[in-house]
């Protein structure tokens, strides 16, 4: 679409200013980069996405080739001065850090990142979003969700340990979580902790089942299975173990709360 067809549908009302700003920054993106990918052979990188979703491309680490995954971050990171990865492995971490020694590696949550400016980030964070767990098994996933929500500029409070088991710990946590925008439920087991966190406030929860558990919990399918049959209203489930997919959505509805759009 044409600068000109942008602006005579603004002036026509048959667009609004929002979405012909978005339109002319895609068209910019475009006419910097010459295109909307990287080809790079073993990958095409999306440079384009961040103009499009508000998020940039997120690198899965796991599987990935040694040398690719290098050459992958070296791209990204040349190009968008950061990058964040789920799953990574301390090899690899290893393996980033010896041309990106800026390169930061949680081992608990498996993320490797390269964060512009942490400090300015941090203190500019947005809204509120609780992450919490049902045991501390289940904190790896749960540190994936918060951090992928804090890398992307959301405010995330913690609230761990809290499963059914021993309900007065939720409890004595009510305030916080129920100030939040939206709340990620992470739990193993048989993954109860989202249904009553759903009975207990008005925003969204995001259940998050964990592969945390037993034999008959077969590997997360349990907990999987009860969140998605949840009684309690206003609760969507994402895969198991999938804690970057919980903090990407609540980071989503953390933004339009806080009256944010890509």
């Amino acid at each position: 679409m044409e600068v000109k067809d942008i602006l005579e549908q603004v002036q026509s009302g048959g667009m609004t200013v929002d979405e012909a700003e978005r339109h002319l920054s895609q068209q910019a993106a475009r006419d910097r980069s010459g295109e909307y990918y990287d080809e790079m052979g073993f990958a095409k990188l999306d440079m384009h996405r961040e103009v499009r979703t508000g998020f940039p491309e997120v690198v899965y680490c796991a599987g990935k080739p040694d040398a690719y995954l290098v050459s992958i971050y070296q791209k990204l990171y040349e190009k968008n001065g950061g990058v964040f990865g789920t799953r990574a492995s301390e090899t690899q971490y290893e393996l980033v850090r010896g041309v990106l020694p800026q390169v930061q590696y949680d081992r608990v949550s498996g993320i490797l990142k390269i964060e512009e400016d942490p400090q300015g980030k941090a203190a500019q964070r947005i809204g509120k979003i609780a992450v919490c767990t049902a045991g501390t098994a289940d904190i790896p996933v749960a540190e994936e969700a918060a951090q992928t929500a804090e890398y992307f500029g959301s405010r995330v409070e913690r609230v761990y340990d809290v499963g059914v088991s021993g309900i007065y710990r939720l409890l004595a946590h009510t305030g916080t979580i129920q100030e939040a925008n939206c709340v990620v439920a992470v739990a193993g087991m048989e993954g109860a902790l989202a249904s009553v966190i759903g009975g207990l406030v008005s925003n969204p929860v995001i259940a998050v089942p964990t592969s945390v558990g037993y034999g008959a919990s077969m590997h997360g399918l349990s907990a999987l299975l009860t969140m998605i049959n949840s009684c309690a209203n206003g609760i969507a489930v994402v895969n198991i173990d999938n804690g970057y997919g919980a903090g990407y959505m609540a980071t989503q509805i953390n933004r339009l709360a806080q009256g944010q759009r890509a």
